[in-house]
């Protein structure tokens, strides 16, 4: 079982690992960490540095519970939706676990929101943290 977490080493981060290696034991699954930043002018090399950090972690956190995993940083001129659904599509996931804020409806109108592209446009079942 391939299981893709979407992570941004936000304080929902621990909670999304956590429910990773639940799963991963449960089906003896792999877990693909995966964080999508969009790319040029948009992304700063701090911030790129700050989000192979966070995924370093992440990876050590679930080496630490004997849970197979690979991390993959994805800097490519996308929205964060659409690289996390085509990974998941390309690499045979079977889960995706991803973190959810609470946002107004106007602020999903003028911002948009990753988990709901996420939840309504992956092949597979996608599982929401909040």
């Amino acid at each position: 079982m391939q299981i893709l977490v979407a992570y941004r080493g936000t304080k929902v981060g621990k909670d999304l690992l956590n429910l990773a290696i639940q799963h991963a034991r449960a089906f003896g699954g792999t877990v693909q960490l995966v964080t999508s930043l969009p790319g040029g002018e948009k992304t700063s090399a701090d911030i790129v540095t700050e989000a192979e950090d966070n995924l370093a972690k992440a990876s050590n956190f679930l080496d630490e519970q004997g849970i197979q995993n690979e991390s993959h940083l994805l800097v490519r001129d996308r929205d964060a939706g659409e690289d996390i659904v085509e990974f998941a599509a390309k690499n045979g996931c079977d889960e995706i676990i991803i973190g959810v804020k609470s946002r107004s409806k106007v602020g999903k109108i003028l911002f948009g929101s990753t988990a709901q592209y996420i939840i309504l446009k992956a092949s597979c079942p996608v599982i929401s943290v909040k």
